[in-house]
């Protein structure tokens, strides 16, 4: 039967083209996207400025003992001494600290400032002058220094830690594009001094990596990490872990949707392949052939062209992966030192999908074919009479119970957190309307008989004959457009409506008029009591943002190999504070206690958090930089659910960010104020760098972090919903290719050209009205719960031109490839060999 497949593959390069592409493209996205799970999972960032040092030892930035890996959002520095005590282990030849600190030069250019010492570390090079040998002087890069037109022996200005410091430049260095000071003034433009962000340690000669690297973690104690090979990178930018972590559930989400669609398509186009030579297999049937020869026939068939297909696509995914990948960088999803990893395994689970998808499809038609009875296999071929199973039917009434399940649940999750349950229940609501598409086609196409017989005449007869003669066939042209239109239409709204609610969050939480920043990193606490003295100032406030964690009352940690078990920490926003005129800035009031309390280690707790506790009572928390600390409640404060922020002393959270600095004063003017003489006095306040901006540019602010989560919503929508359509342009010329046949005997009996034609754009009409029917069902059964957990509202965010697009696109395509595919069998004369 083999050879058999092999001679038959000549014969049917149409719908064995459309398959081979249907398989090839979901393969290549596929893998590719377990690609992107791997590196999310590696979270490997090969080192560049540290690669020099073998071993690099950094603080831990995981959230030890936890079941879900939680990251420090802030990094967490090490004590100067540990550079010293490292240098006494045995095999080490030198533990060399490495600070770093953000920097502006005047023309607004970012660079990044480190200490002299740690360019050991680097590939740099010194090319003209000196080193820094003491305060005042500084290191540029050759490239950075050519583009701000310096030199060495001239001068050079930094706004760096709130403060702007002049340096002359001792030296030019080649191979880098940062700034080097010495030490001792490395340490102070911190604002850390005392403290460093890592050590690079070298080995003596002859030593052993491994044995080294267990001296340095005993002598280091349990609190750093010790790095070897790629994982260094992640001393340079802690951000690797933090945000890498992201990319598993993105890739997950993402590969889920492509072999969801994966799945739909392969088993549609296949399965109508194999439909075309329903009359072979009849023939077959009745001339002898048993069932087990039949399906062998149809499985070699179909493992043919899927070994070749995926074979194919396992060459070029690695690259898309890549593509992929740097798509996310660029929009600031992942950072860009993350190195791409794909191993085998993305390859092979790719392939092994791709072909159980494809002989999941062919076995269920080969079953089709091969239990049919050889005194009825030429009857079956000519009118479809089996086109359901008691088997589809269970596991689509399942798939809806599960969609409902998941409808609630996404109803009842925190708004930011709802798009993470809509997202499979979308998927699964896909996959229910599709097991019980011929019914759903069915029906839909009963209830449309009469009006399109009434408003096409003949055309509308025949179109609507031809639809309940042919279930199996209409549905597999229906799927293709339920398919992109529903994902479409669920993705899109998702995308548009999370980025809407967190939006009206923030602006909920906004009373401020002015907003003060400064390009120097931040402002000093004591600024806020200088703003508030200003003549029309009716009210200051400090705002800088964080994130920490609630540590559980009695936290297990995992012992003899086992996994953490019990309580777990539960992470939150925080905001520091400076209280006095919180209330004019913004919009956080108190349920209980007061405000005007949030002084020295206190805090207040949204409601919902602060359950279980009283006032006074002493919340153990962890800060973002992993600091542990007690802080005393002294308020609850009231928010919309999943937006909820507790609020601690700002004094006390700058300590734990890197820049210890304030990012922002929030300002209210006083009634009548001038605001631009106004913002003209606040930028004259003795601060370098001051800029002065309203409250629409703070939201701008905002909306440039939901453009920047929503690059991977679009790139999902593009690569999955492309996927979908080019399945409904390849279903649709399949779907009306194998209907040679047909129309010869219409041509054969009177009909003309126009008239099939005209019959084929009434049938096309019925396939886009249900297929968008079912494309509404998904994305209104996805979206509606969605809605009520984001917005309170049954309605999406976002324009109805969306819908008009999707609608439009979909009566477009479908209209346009039908009648495209029948033009070119009409040109066949009538009667013909095929």
């Amino acid at each position: 039967m083999i050879g058999i497949a092999l001679r038959t593959l000549r014969f049917h390069k149409g719908g064995f083209l459309a398959s081979f592409a249907a398989l090839f493209l979901g393969a290549l996205i596929v893998v590719a996207c377990g690609g992107l799970l791997e590196t999310g999972i590696r979270a490997e960032a090969p080192p560049r400025r540290l690669a020099s040092a073998a071993i690099v030892v950094t603080g831990d930035q995981r959230y030890q003992g936890t079941v879900q890996e939680l990251v420090f959002p802030e990094r967490v520095h090490l004590d100067a001494a540990l550079a010293s005590k490292i240098a006494t282990v045995p095999g080490v030849a030198a533990a060399v600290p490495d600070l770093s600190f953000p920097a502006t030069l005047p023309s607004g250019g970012q660079v990044t400032g480190h200490n002299w010492s740690s360019a050991r570390l680097t590939p740099l090079r010194l090319a003209q002058g000196t080193a820094p040998s003491g305060p005042g002087r500084i290191v540029l890069g050759e490239d950075l220094a050519e583009r701000a037109g310096l030199r060495t022996g001239g001068q050079v200005q930094l706004l760096v830690h709130g403060a702007a410091e002049r340096f002359e430049i001792s030296g030019l260095a080649a191979g880098t594009g940062d700034v080097f000071v010495a030490d001792a003034q490395a340490g102070r433009l911190t604002g850390r001094p005392g403290t460093i962000d890592s050590v690079g340690v070298f080995l003596a000669p002859g030593a052993s990596t491994a044995q080294v690297v267990r001296a340095v973690r005993a002598a280091a104690g349990t609190g750093p990490a010790v790095l070897t090979g790629d994982d260094r990178g992640r001393a340079e930018d802690p951000a690797v872990l933090a945000d890498t972590g992201d990319l598993v559930p993105l890739a997950a989400a993402f590969g889920s949707l492509a072999a969801m669609a994966m799945v739909f398509v392969v088993a549609g186009t296949l399965g109508l392949s194999i439909r075309q030579r329903e009359r072979q297999s009849a023939l077959l049937r009745a001339v002898g052939a048993t069932p087990g020869q039949l399906r062998r026939l149809i499985l070699g068939e179909t493992m043919i062209l899927t070994v070749a297909a995926t074979a194919l696509a396992c060459y070029p995914a690695p690259r898309l992966g890549r593509l992929l990948l740097r798509v996310f960088v660029h929009g600031g999803v992942v950072p860009d030192a993350v190195a791409f990893r794909s191993g085998p395994v993305p390859l092979i689970a790719g392939a092994g999908l791709a072909i159980t998808a494809a002989l999941g499809a062919a076995l269920m038609a080969a079953h089709t074919a091969a239990r049919t009875r050889p005194a009825e296999a030429l009857a079956e071929a000519a009118l479809q009479r089996r086109w359901f199973s008691r088997v589809r039917l269970v596991l689509g009434v399942l798939c809806l119970g599960g969609g409902t399940t998941l409808a609630f649940g996404t109803a009842g999750s925190d708004a930011p957190d709802a798009g993470g349950v809509a997202t499979p229940a979308a998927l699964v609501w896909t996959i229910g309307f599709g097991l019980l598409g011929p019914v759903l086609a069915r029906a839909i196409t009963t209830g449309l008989a009469r009006p399109v017989r009434a408003l096409s005449g003949l055309s509308g007869e025949l179109a609507t004959s031809n639809a309940r003669a042919r279930t199996a066939r209409l549905t597999a042209a229906v799927m293709p457009v339920m398919l992109a239109t529903g994902l479409a239409l669920s993705l899109t709204y998702l995308q548009t409506t999370q980025s809407a609610g967190a939006r009206q969050a923030f602006e909920e939480g906004q009373r401020a008029d002015l907003v003060l920043t400064s390009a120097a990193g931040g402002l000093p606490l004591d600024a806020v009591d200088a703003v508030q003295k200003i003549p029309g100032v009716a009210a200051a406030t400090a705002q800088i943002p964080g994130r920490g964690f609630i540590e559980p009352a009695a936290p297990l940690t995992p012992s003899d190999g086992e996994e953490p078990a019990g309580p777990q920490p539960t992470e939150l926003a925080l905001q520091g504070i400076t209280p006095q005129g919180s209330d004019r800035t913004t919009a956080f009031r108190a349920a209980t206690g007061t405000l005007t309390a949030l002084q020295g280690d206190t805090v207040a707790l949204p409601a919902r958090y602060a359950t279980g506790h009283r006032l006074g009572d002493t919340i153990a928390m962890r800060l973002g930089d992993g600091t542990r600390t007690g802080l005393k409640l002294v308020a609850t404060v009231g928010a919309r659910r999943g937006y909820e922020t507790a609020l601690v002393p700002a004094a006390l959270l700058a300590a734990h960010t890197d820049a210890g600095l304030v990012p922002r004063i929030l300002v209210s003017t006083a009634p009548g104020a001038n605001r631009t003489e106004l913002a003209a006095a606040l930028t004259a306040i003795g601060h370098p760098g001051l800029r002065v901006t309203d409250r629409d540019d703070l939201a701008a602010g905002q909306q440039e972090q939901d453009r920047t989560q929503a690059t991977m919503a679009w790139l999902v929508l593009a690569v999955v919903v492309g996927y979908a359509v080019m399945s409904l342009v390849n279903t649709q010329a399949l779907a009306t290719a194998e209907r040679r046949r047909e129309f010869g005997l219409m041509r054969l009996i009177g009909a003309t050209r126009r008239q099939v034609l005209r019959m084929m754009a009434v049938e096309a009409g019925l396939v886009i009205a249900v297929g968008i029917t079912l494309g509404f069902l998904v994305a209104a059964l996805t979206i509606v719960p969605l809605c009520l957990s984001v917005l309170d509202s049954a309605l999406p965010a976002g324009s109805p031109w969306i819908l008009a697009a999707v609608v439009a696109a979909a009566v477009a395509l479908t209209s346009a490839t039908t009648l495209t595919a029948t033009r070119i069998v009409l040109r066949t004369r009538p009667g013909a060999r095929p």
